[in-house]
């Protein structure tokens, strides 16, 4: 009788075990889908600061292309006097 009981618990605990393990591992695989994802919405969402060169290219380029509107301005102005 004892017996009989304790291989009933055992096969019962091991059932629950395996039933358990696999909820582990599908947590574990969503926590970690999650977390990536996460990680792909932070790289996105966080504003990388611009290097000293890179803003100094970008005001240059700025600069050039205001100039040259003033050329064109200014020949257009000419060329009305």
């Amino acid at each position: 009788q004892d017996v009989k009981y304790k291989t009933q618990e055992f096969k019962s605990l091991d059932k629950t075990l395996s039933e358990l393990s696999s909820d582990r591992e599908s947590t574990n695989a969503e926590l970690a889908a999650v977390l990536e994802y996460d990680a792909k919405i932070k790289e996105r969402c966080i504003a990388k600061p611009e290097t000293y060169e890179e803003r100094k290219a970008r005001r240059e380029a700025e600069i050039e292309g205001l100039k040259q509107a003033l050329q064109i301005l200014k020949e257009e102005t000419a060329a009305f006097a």
